[in-house]
């Protein structure tokens, strides 16, 4: 396979969370900032990886090239409700098959979660763009990474060779940041 970069993204509550206890991604991890930066990379992007719960919910969401892991399949299918998407199931199919399948071989492969796909990329990233809400926290809420247990993502990110550069502020207001943590050469 041609070189594809992979790129992770998701926005944090200050406890390490992504969504709330009930599994959705609350409002009060919405913010303009942060949603203007995400609709960007997912523009640049070539392929979108995430889990069947998950999704970006942009203006231009089904034109973009995809791949949605799930069980639902043996190992991969065209997703019959949207053309640009393939369905994944890892236990059937790799990684490098899927891209194939979805007839994506290089550029950037970005993906958007949730904590068990986020996870099985640990190893893979090229750049993790993480954003940190400092002022939300989420108890009993859902972690960016699967099998956490309490530990932060910049903790699971530096553990699996990824160095933070300096964060930039994307609501200085609500002190919200944006880390790209990328993979050490």
């Amino acid at each position: 396979m041609a070189a594809l970069r992979i790129e992770g993204c998701v926005i944090v509550s200050a406890d390490g969370m992504l969504a709330d206890e009930t599994g959705e991604m609350p409002q009060s991890l919405k913010f303009a900032g942060d949603q203007h930066w995400f609709e960007s990379v997912l523009d640049r992007t070539d392929l979108i990886i995430h889990g069947r719960h998950s999704f970006e919910d942009q203006p231009r969401s089904p034109q973009r090239r995809r791949i949605v892991l799930t069980r639902s399949v043996a190992a991969l299918a065209p997703d019959p409700s949207n053309p640009n998407s393939t369905l994944w199931n890892p236990a059937g199919a790799s990684f490098e098959d899927a891209c194939e399948h979805a007839g994506i071989t290089a550029g950037t492969a970005t993906v958007i979660g949730g904590p068990e796909v986020f996870t099985m990329f640990l190893d893979r990233y090229d750049t993790f763009w993480l954003s940190l809400a400092p002022h939300v926290r989420l108890p009993g809420g859902k972690p960016a990474f699967a099998g956490a247990n309490g530990r932060l993502p910049q903790a699971l990110l530096a553990d699996h060779g990824l160095v933070p550069a300096e964060p930039r502020v994307l609501e200085p207001a609500e002190g919200v940041t944006l880390t790209a943590w990328r993979r050490n050469a």
